[in-house]
């Protein structure tokens, strides 16, 4: 998995005051969990562009005095008004520690039943997987070909090496629907109108450990 690297200033003091000076001064107040102590430090909020505002999944390495920890955001706090980063919390990562981070969903092919005049909708843009960092996957692919109108792709459809799947096996990736075009011209091998699951994964990233 693709990393960015955020360079960070230790905090001596973590109260209210020095907290809003930080923010005033575009600095990001950031945690570290996980290793053997919990760092406190701030970083650029410029530094957070690459990592928050992109539809692809990181790692993050934290440098601070001189020493790199690897890291994966476990939660963002945004103003409610602003957008501006309030808060990062992160997560310290172990080469033998399994961990939990949403990775983006990629589909593939054009589905036989959108050809056919269906229309397509997808459930989850991100799927929670849980790995050892080295296997953690820059995204899943999802090949959306065979399905007519009618059909679901579950998450148990889903090909997983190195990885598992945080998700019931028949939660629904993405779904062809029979669309007011097709069902007037009665398009399709199958007329099942079942709406399908809406779970959208949520945006803040989690991290576990076993």
């Amino acid at each position: 998995m693709k990393s960015i690297t955020i360079q960070g200033t230790k905090r001596e003091s973590v109260g209210k005051k020095s907290t809003k000076a930080l923010r005033d001064a575009e600095l990001v107040p950031c945690v570290v969990y996980g290793g053997e102590e919990t760092l406190n430090f701030s970083a650029e909020e410029r530094s957070f562009k690459g990592l928050v505002y992109t539809p692809e999944a990181h790692t993050v390495s934290i440098e601070v005095d001189g020493k790199t920890i690897s890291c994966i955001l476990q939660d963002i706090q945004f103003h409610p008004l602003t957008d501006k980063i309030l808060h990062a919390d992160f997560y310290q990562m172990s080469d033998d520690k399994p961990v939990v981070m949403e990775v983006p969903v990629r589909l593939t092919g054009r589905a036989k039943g959108v050809v056919a005049g269906g229309s397509m909708r997808q459930s989850f843009r991100k799927l929670k997987v849980k790995a050892i960092p080295a296997n953690l996957p820059d995204e899943i692919v999802v090949d959306v070909t065979p399905l007519k109108i009618g059909s679901k792709l579950y998450v148990g459809d889903v090909k997983a090496e190195g990885f598992i799947f945080m998700h019931p096996d028949n939660a629904v990736v993405v779904a062809v629907k029979m669309s007011r075009t097709a069902a007037k011209g009665g398009a399709g091998d199958d007329e099942d109108e079942e709406t399908a699951v809406e779970g959208e994964a949520p945006a803040a990233e989690e991290a576990s450990a076993e």
